[in-house]
C-alpha cells in the first residue's frame, strides 16, 4: 500500500513539474540578450512617464487631444506591473515632448522597443508605423523590434505628440522593453520624397488599375510599408493593387530620379502615370505566376529608374503597384519607400 502511494505521489509530482515547464515555454521572452541594438544618434529620450488610458477611441491619436485626466505610466514596462494587472484588450499611450533643434537635415526614426502584442503608432496625428494585427485579424508581434521611419517634415521644432494604440491578447501587455526615443540614422538612405504612409489598396486583378484616371475611391486604405496580412487581409494570397497620389516639386525637374519601393512580397509590376517603370519576378499579365519565388524576390530591394518625361511637376502623379503573393505574408512591407535623386542615391551606395 505504501509503495503504491509513493508511485502515485511521484506521478503527481512529475505532472506538476511538467505543467510548470509548459507554462515557462509560453512566457514571452524579453531577456536582454534578445534585444536589438540601436546604433543611431539619440535626438530625444522618450523613456519615463507617459499618459495612459485603457479602452479605445480614434480621437486619441490627435495631436491636440486633452489627456490631462489620463493615468501616468512608466515606459518601458508592462502595464500589469503598474496597477493594471490582468488587463487584456486595447489601451493607448501618449507622450508630449518639445524639440529644441532643427532636424530637417537628419534621418529620424522613432524607436519603440518591443510592444506586446500589436500597435499602431502616430506622430502629430499621422500614422507612422504598425506591427501585428488587431482583432478580428489578431496577430501578435510581441517579439518584433519597433523602428518607424518619420516622414520628412513631420517632426517639428517645438511641441510634438506621440500616440500609441496597443492591443494585448494575453499575459503581459504594453510598451515592454528596449530603447525608447527618437534617433537619427544618417547611415541609412533617406528619400527626397517620402511615399510611406496611407495608400489605396484592393485585392484582385485588373490591368486598368494602372491608369491615371482609374477610380479608386472605394478602395481600402492601407499603411505602407507593412504586410497586408497585418491590416485586415490575413492569409490572403493572390493578386492585389496599391495606388497612391503624390507630388514632385519643380526643383527636381532637371534631376534624374529613382523610385525606391523597399521590399515587396512576392513579386511586383510598378507604374507611374500609367507607364510601367519596373518589374521584379517572372510575369505573364493574364495568368497566375507559377514561378513567383525562384530567386527569393520577396527579399530583394526594389530600385527603379524613373524615365524622363513621365513625371508631372505641375500637379499630381499616380503610382500603381501590382503585386502577386504566392504564400504567407504579402505586400509592400519594408522601407525605404520614396523617390530619390540619382546623384544622392549614388553617393549613398558608394560609401
Amino acid at each position: 500500500m505504501i509503495r503504491l502511494l509513493k508511485i502515485i505521489y511521484l506521478h503527481f509530482f512529475f505532472i506538476i513539474i511538467s505543467i510548470f515547464v509548459l507554462i515557462g515555454c509560453v512566457e514571452k521572452n524579453y531577456s536582454p540578450e534578445n534585444r536589438e541594438k540601436v546604433n543611431g544618434r539619440l535626438i530625444v529620450n522618450l523613456k519615463g512617464e507617459w499618459r495612459f488610458s485603457l479602452g479605445d477611441s480614434f480621437k486619441w491619436n490627435e495631436k491636440d487631444f486633452d489627456d490631462n485626466n489620463w493615468d501616468r505610466i512608466i515606459v518601458p514596462s508592462s502595464w500589469e506591473n503598474q496597477g493594471f494587472h490582468g488587463y487584456d484588450g486595447f489601451a493607448w499611450y501618449r507622450k508630449e515632448f518639445f524639440l529644441n533643434e532643427d532636424v530637417s537635415d537628419e534621418n529620424p526614426y522613432l524607436i519603440l522597443g518591443y510592444v506586446d502584442d500589436a500597435d499602431r503608432t502616430y506622430l502629430n496625428g499621422e500614422l507612422i508605423g504598425l506591427s501585428g494585427g488587431f482583432p478580428p485579424n489578431y496577430n501578435t508581434a510581441y517579439n518584433a523590434f519597433r523602428k518607424y521611419k518619420i516622414p520628412n517634415g513631420l517632426l517639428k521644432k517645438g511641441k510634438n505628440v506621440i500616440a500609441v494604440r496597443v492591443y494585448d491578447q494575453e499575459l503581459e501587455g504594453g510598451i515592454m522593453s528596449g530603447e525608447i526615443g527618437i534617433y537619427s540614422f544618417n547611415n541609412e538612405i533617406n528619400p527626397d520624397i517620402s511615399l510611406e504612409g496611407i495608400w489605396k489598396f484592393k485585392i484582385g486583378d485588373d490591368k486598368l488599375r494602372a491608369e491615371i484616371k482609374y477610380d479608386d475611391c472605394d478602395w481600402d486604405s492601407l499603411f505602407v510599408p507593412a504586410h497586408w496580412d497585418m491590416q485586415g487581409y490575413r492569409n490572403y494570397d493572390g493578386f492585389a493593387w496599391y495606388r497612391k497620389k503624390f507630388y514632385v516639386d519643380k526643383k527636381f525637374s532637371r534631376e534624374k530620379l529613382i523610385l525606391l519601393l523597399g521590399k515587396v512580397d512576392d513579386i511586383d509590376q510598378t507604374y507611374i502615370n500609367g507607364i510601367q517603370i519596373g518589374s521584379t519576378g517572372l510575369w505573364n499579365f493574364d495568368k497566375v505566376p507559377i514561378e513567383f519565388n525562384t530567386r527569393n524576390e520577396w527579399e530583394q530591394k526594389r530600385v527603379y529608374t524613373i524615365p524622363d518625361g513621365i513625371l508631372n511637376f505641375n500637379g499630381e502623379n499616380i503610382i500603381a503597384v501590382r503585386v502577386y503573393d504566392g504564400f504567407q505574408d504579402g505586400g509592400i512591407y519594408e522601407e525605404p519607400v520614396g523617390i530619390i535623386t540619382q546623384k544622392k542615391f549614388k553617393e549613398f551606395t558608394s560609401r
